[in-house]
């Protein structure tokens, strides 16, 4: 779970460059690059879960 999580942080880090390089509209760049931090809230809420259940199993 935490290497999936990390590859959701790397992959909206990612977008959101990408958005900014590629995407001429400053409509279209804002659309990717919320989505973007979307896909990082994602990641940082599935490795948050996964320190959580990795500290509870060790106690």
């Amino acid at each position: 779970m935490k290497l999936a999580g990390f590859g959701l942080l790397v992959s909206g880090w990612i977008l959101a460059v990408l958005a900014l390089v590629l995407l001429p509209s400053p409509g279209e760049r804002t659309a990717f690059v919320v989505a973007a931090f979307a896909v990082e809230g994602l990641g940082m809420g599935l490795e948050m879960r996964a320190q959580r259940e990795s500290a509870g199993g060790s106690q």
